[in-house]
């Protein structure tokens, strides 16, 4: 029957003669940018050709970075319309802007055009008011864009009026009934007609639209009609109205295209019909279906790109030009299991897409080539917690979203964890609760939240209560230098395990590189960790508790329990199993040799991977990974352990490393002209690679980048490191695009994180540390830039850093190359940060911007970050040399000198908290521009809200600021 209607429907339009009546919008109101409100530095221009108008407004630049141009619209249409922005960016990347709606403000992404004669459009749904809204576009984050013209139209809202339709199956057109729109309805939907159908051609938008039809139900009862559009049918339920003449309307989600949309009302197999219909309307829904998680904000590599096609939801779509280009977006999904996952996209030709599911390649989607937005739909077993979701060669094809069942939202900042971190300090122990200080060479200094607990006596215990299942423990805990000790485990008042602890990858002495014997100045690196599978999943309730049971330590301090899930993961169809190649878990020998053996087979195949099944493996050197995924069976069920400071791997090219954990064996930091131990992963030439899921404990660094372009990581453990938890850095070649995220780093011997464009080599460009979180760096920085060309760290949660330095640094430091672009710190939190530095003698900040080695004279930005509790200065500028181009903004800095106790060092100075400034200019020249930055709690005597050392810095005052 459908057939039949479509056929019918087709001759129709073919003739010309069908009557669909759609809700015209009106032509679009064009606002030229010349003629709008200029302030901050914006300018109408006439340079470059291919304007509309008399002009164009530019000084959208860097130096006049609250440029602002604003229009008021005239007679505009109340509810959703069409914002189209014309605009020149002729910098040869993806500039931003900030569009405010009638106060409401969100980032416009503008791509490159060929040059700045060329002009390209960015389209926006917006939500207006009748009459007179006020539209603003500023300089955003990075500006240096063109602006031509601004057009409003009304989104185009399409009604059917049935009596037009095209009716078969005993529909017919009546009027006997009043209240009618048009020249009458259609009735005939009655037993004697089942599969009567009024068929429709209606214009739509993109996307997931309200199908709405108007309707009589005087029956008395609720009846039924299906709801055919594009050919997918749902039912559609028609409460009963109060009479024959009384109307009412029901909607139902559906899929629509750009353009024309065949919808079909009939009286199907499984309805009761009987009800007169008046008309249809499709509208587009305000809100994506749940789960939907946008492309644009995820890793682009490859060369993936932004593009603002029209219809597109969020912010933008991703274009894959290229085969190598690839699209990856983490998902937290609430449980293990299958799950459904729809990707939205245009393409103008059929053609393939391939999806990559936590890294493993899957079966190719086939995508339907026309005009409009369309859908396909696949399915993918996922883990619980964080998974990564990538798509790569669909050449001609732009991808928009996904939407995954039983997905949740991401944390707002810093990683997202399967694990669930317990205070010692917040339990209950017959032990001893240390006393909190952040005094350098104490252990407390070392502990998270600067506290822990203390068991001196046997059988003395601390015990935390599970608030949700777990099957595994990670205990962070301290015990004297040269001693090894067990630390029982019980589980609902019965003993299960016992952790054994070691003093072996802890206890430092003197100064850099800590190589004092011991004994020696400076005792620090008091905590290791310990882990334990347990024989069951104990669920929410049950009493942990860990019990000192033997005198072979004096002490062991616990600091904190992470509980959790460990699941396993299965091999991947094809994938080289390293046992066959020698590689075998459990005997003892080295693996290296079998696992180099069985990459190497991989290399030959299909799959291209590597399984290592459950078990222990030696990697005592390093094994080089090229055009191969190395997979394990998950961070608790894979290890490699290393020997004698040696073992990891070499990524070159387009490698991953997943699902496993590396315990190395490097006990002493290596002095820094004299390197004699290995990292987890080096990046040797890594374009194109990825690490996930993966831990790693003992080792010199976690992963050292050498030189990548499109390199991704995401969640990632990095423990106990002697070096850098992870350092991005030019020493092979130029390093782009790098992306790490959804990461945990703790207790690394240097920065936590770091991007260095180290002078005599390359720079690092185009980077991101996003959304991970990093605790108690016992030297050096949580995260850092150290020079380099539009690198960020945003949404991330930085706490307790220990000596010398701050929770996050932008520096020339260690001769760093300029900064280029725009170098952003944003929507990031940092707890009990900054701290004493000894050897020079002074405070640091809980942000620290040091220009060392040169000036900063790049765009930087630091804004909406958190500063909660400082050690000494909310942020710190220095030093003796200039920084400029600095935008600060919607920064709150609430308490600053947190470290209340005085002591004196072991150079005899006497320290306190005295002179710890919200913010403190130290003797730095420079311009930088304030606003709504805000300081409050601030601590120690002489401290003040803000300190200008000789008032030598130039500070643009803004709005909103106060406390300073």
């Amino acid at each position: 029957m459908l057939s039949k209607i479509r056929a019918a429907l087709v001759a129709v339009l073919v003739a010309g003669g069908i009557a669909v009546t759609p809700t015209v919008s009106a032509a679009p109101t064009v606002y030229q940018a010349e003629s709008g409100a200029l302030s901050g530095g914006a300018r109408a221009e006439s340079e470059h050709a291919g304007y509309t108008g008399s002009g164009y407004v530019g000084g959208f630049v860097d130096s006049n970075r609250s440029a602002a141009l604003t229009v008021t619209t005239s007679g505009a249409t109340a509810g959703s319309n069409q914002l189209v922005l014309r605009y020149a960016n002729g910098t040869g990347s993806a500039r931003t802007l900030t569009l405010t709606v009638n106060g409401s403000a969100r980032q416009l992404t503008l791509p490159a055009t060929v040059g700045w004669a060329s002009w390209g459009s960015v389209t926006q749904n917006v939500t207006l008011n009748a009459g007179a809204n006020t539209l603003a576009v500023s300089y955003g984050t990075n500006g240096n864009v063109n602006i031509d013209s601004l057009a409003v139209e009304p989104v185009a809202l399409t009604a059917g009026e049935a009596e037009s339709a095209v009716l078969s199956g005993g529909a017919r057109v009546e009027s006997e009934h009043a209240g009618y729109t048009g020249s009458g309805y259609v009735g005939g939907f009655v037993d004697a007609n089942r599969g009567a159908a009024a068929a429709f051609s209606v214009t739509g938008t993109a996307g997931r639209s309200n199908l709405t039809l108007r309707y009589a139900n005087g029956t008395g009862s609720t009846r039924t009609m299906t709801a055919t559009v594009n050919g997918a049918a749902q039912q559609i339920s028609l409460p009963a109205t109060a009479s024959w003449a009384e109307w009412s309307t029901a909607s139902v989600s559906v899929n629509s295209v750009v353009g024309a949309n065949t919808v079909v009302v009939s009286f199907g197999s499984n309805d009761n019909g009987n009800i007169n219909l008046d008309n249809i309307a499709l509208t587009p829904e305000t809100t994506t279906p749940e789960g939907t998680i946008e492309l644009e904000t995820g890793f682009l590599g490859g060369g993936a790109v932004t593009t603002a096609t029209a219809g597109a939801t969020g912010s933008g779509a991703v274009s894959l030009p290229a085969t190598s280009a690839r699209v990856i977006r983490t998902i937290n999904q609430t449980a293990a299991g299958a799950a459904t996952i729809t990707l939205r996209y245009t393409a103008s030709a059929s053609g393939t897409v391939t999806p990559y599911v936590n890294g493993v390649q899957g079966a190719q989607l086939s995508l339907t080539g026309g005009s409009g937005w369309r859908t396909v739909t696949h399915t993918a077993v996922l883990r619980a917690g964080v998974n990564i979701l990538g798509y790569q060669n669909a050449t001609g094809a732009v991808l928009d979203n996904v939407a995954v069942t039983g997905s949740a939202a991401l944390d707002a900042r810093g990683a997202t964890v399967p694990f669930t971190t317990y205070e010692a300090e917040s339990g209950t122990t017959t032990g001893t609760k240390i006393t909190p200080t952040r005094t350098y060479t104490t252990e407390a200094a070392e502990a998270s939240g600067r506290s822990a607990v203390k068991l001196t006596g046997t059988g003395q215990h601390v015990q935390i209560t599970l608030t949700k299942p777990a099957n595994a423990l990670t205990v962070r805990a301290s015990i004297p230098d040269g001693t090894t000790a067990p630390l029982a485990v019980h589980a609902g008042g019965t003993k299960v395990a016992d952790l054994t602890l070691t003093s072996k990858y802890s206890w430092m002495y003197g100064g850099y590189p800590f190589a004092e014997s011991p004994g020696g100045a400076r005792p620090h690196r008091y905590f290791d960790d310990a882990r334990v599978l347990l024989p069951q999943t104990y669920p929410a309730g049950t009493v942990i508790r860990l019990i000192k049971e033997t005198t072979a330590s004096a002490y062991i301090t616990v600091d904190l329990v992470d509980a959790e899930i460990a699941a396993a993961t299965t091999a991947p169809a094809g994938y080289v199993d390293v046992r066959t190649h020698g590689a075998n878990p459990g005997d003892g020998t080295d693996d290296s040799a079998g696992l180099r053996a069985a990459i190497t087979a991989a290399q030959g195949t299909t799959a291209k991977g590597v399984w290592l099944p459950a078990g222990s493996y030696n990697l005592n050197s390093i094994v080089n990974v090229s055009g191969v995924d190395v997979r394990g069976a998950g961070i608790w069920h894979t290890v490699l352990t290393g020997a004698n400071r040696r073992g990891g791997f070499a990524i070159t090219g387009a490698a991953t490393i997943a699902d496993l954990t590396f315990d190395g064996d490097v006990t002493t930091r290596d002095p820094d002209d004299a390197p004699n131990s290995d990292s987890f992963v080096e990046v040797e030439n890594g374009s194109g690679a990825t690490v996930f899921n993966v831990a790693t404990n003992h080792a010199k660094t976690g992963l050292w980048l050498k030189q990548a372009d499109g390199f991704y990581a995401a969640a990632l453990r990095v423990r106990n490191t002697l070096a850098d938890g992870l350092n991005i850095n030019g020493n092979n070649g130029p390093t782009t695009n790098v992306r790490v995220e959804q990461s945990t780093f703790r207790n690394t011997g240097d920065d936590g994180m770091a991007m260095w464009s180290w002078n005599p080599n390359n720079a690092v460009s185009r980077s991101v540390f996003a959304f991970n979180t990093i605790a108690l760096p016992i030297l050096a920085n949580g995260a850092a830039i150290y020079g380099g060309t539009d690198n960020r760290i945003e949404d991330s949660l930085i706490s307790d850093t220990v000596f010398n330095g701050s929770g996050v640094m932008v520096s020339s430091w260690h001769d760093a190359k300029p900064f280029g672009g725009t170098t952003a710190v944003q929507r990031t939190t940092l707890t009990r940060a900054g701290t004493r530095n000894w050897d020079w003698n002074t405070h640091t900040g809980a942000v620290w911007v040091f220009a060392e080695k040169s000036d900063i004279t790049g765009a930087l930005v630091l804004k909406d970050l958190d500063i909660v509790d400082a050690s000494y200065h909310g942020i710190l500028f220095s030093w003796n040399k200039a920084i400029t181009n600095l935008t600060v903004a919607d920064v709150r800095i609430s308490g600053t000198g947190g470290a209340t106790d005085a002591f004196t060092d072991d150079k005899g100075v006497a320290v306190s908290n005295a002179g710890s400034h919200g913010m403190h200019f130290n003797l730095v020249s420079g311009t930088g521009r304030f606003d709504r930055v805000t300081v409050s709690g601030v601590k120690g005597s002489g401290s003040q809200g803000m300190a200008n050392d000789e008032n030598r810095y130039t500070i643009q005052r803004g709005t909103g600021n106060s406390g300073w």
